[in-house]
């Protein structure tokens, strides 16, 4: 599968990353003398762009214009994560690119939609999801929402969708010929991830109130407590079978606990938890629970994940290119995903990557000379 990626930031690149993870050929159409991201970022240490190869091109001259066109003609899926509008400025918009190649997916990640009264407005993750209703179910009762990083915006709403978007409309192509747009909001895919929750509010099991609900942190087992070093263990008991294992790992008579399934006792319960939980460290309570079907873990940090022996040993993280770094997913038995290349400096293959889509070495030497796509260094 050969993919043309515009550079941009957060979900589009995630997504390309996927894609390149699991075999697709990426080209990645950088800014000319910089990178999108922009600011301290270090190109080669920004694994959402690992994977793939980098031209650099001036997509504001008609050159650089019309060398765009001539891959997108080569492409199977075409990725870019502007404003709406913005490629058609630069005369690389949906009509012109499938009228070009009629069987392209025209992939296109934005946060509010292609249309819309917010379409031409700016907004991040944290925008996107508080329209949503996402934003808003996270957090304490009595303080203000908390942020959970930007992954139920831009990258489970965002990326994810627009993979998903674009394998579907790949797979209509593949039988009729016929490529089309994909229009993956971010607005849209957060609201999405929130139906079961809409189906419990419909149905009276969910209260507006944060941490009011067994998904949201209330209920004493499904919750996060505080070990005795300052560390963090994550309990999600929900099922009687699991609740029975963290009562005995807790060393608690079932019969001297009130029903956990009256709202109106978790405070009590979780008090009676939080102050078993002190007695010991969070490594402590891990190795205490090991073997014991009670849905017990350690909150690890990002440094500690790699070293978790279950991480271990499904080579949950990678070394490569000199870092520690997520493995593919999900995992093929057939066809194995695999880190394809270290993030690119923008640039990088211009000259390789041209010459392996087709583009005449005569072609690419004047472009060079013209400064309409430029090398790394």
């Amino acid at each position: 599968m050969r993919v043309v990626e515009f550079a941009g930031i957060g979900p589009a690149p995630f997504c390309a990353m996927l894609l390149a993870d699991q075999g697709a050929d990426v080209v990645r159409l950088d800014r000319l003398g910089g990178n999108a991201a922009g600011g301290k970022r270090e190109p080669k240490l920004d694994l959402l762009n690992r994977g793939r190869r980098s031209v650099a091109v001036d997509l504001k001259s008609p050159a650089g214009t019309a060398l765009s066109l001539d891959l997108v003609e080569k492409a199977d899926v075409l990725i870019e994560g502007f404003r709406p509008g913005v490629m058609e400025r630069l005369g690389l918009g949906p009509d012109v690119c499938l009228n070009r190649n009629p069987r392209l997916v025209y992939g296109r990640m934005t946060g509010w939609g292609q249309y819309g009264p917010l379409s031409e407005r700016a907004g991040h993750d944290i925008n996107f999801i508080a329209l949503s209703g996402a934003l808003h179910a996270v957090g304490r009762r009595e303080g203000p929402p908390v942020v959970p990083l930007n992954l139920v915006g831009d990258f489970a709403g965002g990326a994810l969708y627009l993979a998903f978007g674009l394998l579907s409309a790949l797979h209509n192509a593949s039988r009729t010929g016929c490529g089309q747009v994909v229009d993956a909001a971010m607005s849209d895919g957060s609201v999405s991830l929130m139906t079961m929750f809409h189906g419990l509010n419909a149905m009276g099991l969910w209260r507006e109130n944060r941490e009011s609900n067994y998904l949201d942190g209330a209920a004493p087992y499904y919750t996060v407590y505080e070990a005795a070093d300052g560390r963090f263990i994550a309990v999600g008991a929900i099922e009687d079978r699991f609740y029975r294992e963290l009562l005995a790992g807790l060393g608690i008579d079932p019969d001297s606990v009130v029903d956990r399934r009256d709202p109106a006792n978790w405070p009590a319960l979780r008090s009676r938890f939080q102050d078993i939980f002190a007695t010991r460290t969070r490594d402590e309570w891990a190795r205490h629970f090991n073997g014991r079907d009670a849905c017990v873990t350690p909150v690890l940090t990002l440094t500690e994940a790699p070293g978790d022996a279950h991480h271990r040993t499904r080579n949950t993280f990678s070394r490569c290119h000199g870092l520690d770094q997520p493995s593919p997913a999900p995992r093929f038995s057939a066809t194995p995903g695999a880190i394809q290349g270290p993030p690119p400096l923008p640039g990088a293959h211009t000259r390789k990557a041209l010459a392996d889509w087709g583009i005449d070495k005569g072609r690419i030497d004047k472009l060079l000379r013209e400064r309409a796509i430029g090398e790394a260094g």
